[in-house]
């Protein structure tokens, strides 16, 4: 098993967590970050500069690695940041997606999110236009699509709780709550270490219920 990991979005919420998750398990670590920023990352991850909105500004920093984690994307989601999600998450994916083909890398993992829902469709309209572009790519990827993460500073939505177990009983909206349903950190984290550790062979989607049986005791 190749024991060497790129990730992107390594100082962010999800990858300053998933780093020393990995370091833990043997896992070589590089990190794009932002020329300036090393000192952000966390320990036992080697720090790579570039851009991530700039083709081949990091490429030459892939060579060499298995598998490739894009965690980039516009903080806190909303329905009025649409343009943002066109100008960063598209073309960071876009960025990155080029640097691992080129690099040869063979494993592609790529936080998603659950569709549809009409309330933020801009968002999911940039997130299944990467994943088609990485389908086409005819890189063998995983798909991780999460609707909302709980976790620090992410803790409103548990007043909801009640609200899901209930849709969840009912058939008529049973499928929507568990494909729009609630995950905890430690179940992406832990969805994330799997997907590391048993790279795909083709396209493998995780989605809300499959999200679920994950958990990192470390998280």
């Amino acid at each position: 098993m190749n024991k060497k990991v790129f990730i992107t979005g390594g100082t962010g919420y999800m990858g300053s967590r998933l780093i020393p998750l990995l370091v833990g398990r043997g896992y070589e670590i590089t990190a794009l970050v932002r020329p300036g920023s090393e000192s952000k990352l966390p320990s036992g991850a080697r720090s790579a500069p570039g851009d991530a909105l700039k083709l081949d500004s990091y490429t030459d920093s892939v060579r060499g690695v298995d598998t490739f984690v894009h965690l980039i994307g516009v903080p806190h989601p909303s329905p009025g940041k649409g343009a943002q999600f066109r100008a960063i998450d598209l073309v960071s994916a876009q960025v990155a997606l080029k640097a691992a083909r080129d690099a040869g890398v063979r494993h592609f993992v790529y936080l998603s999110v659950a569709h549809p829902s009409p309330m933020m469709k801009d968002y999911i309209a940039v997130r299944a236009e990467c994943e088609a572009l990485i389908r086409e790519s005819g890189i063998a990827a995983t798909f991780l699509r999460p609707w909302y993460v709980l976790g620090p500073g992410h803790r409103w939505p548990y007043a909801l709780i009640p609200f899901y177990w209930l849709c969840e009983k009912l058939p008529a909206t049973r499928e929507g709550a568990f494909r729009l349903g609630l995950v905890t950190l430690r179940q992406m984290l832990g969805a994330l270490m799997w997907a590391v550790e048993n790279p795909a062979d083709g396209i493998c989607v995780l989605d809300v219920p499959k999200i679920r049986q994950f958990a990192q005791q470390r998280a």
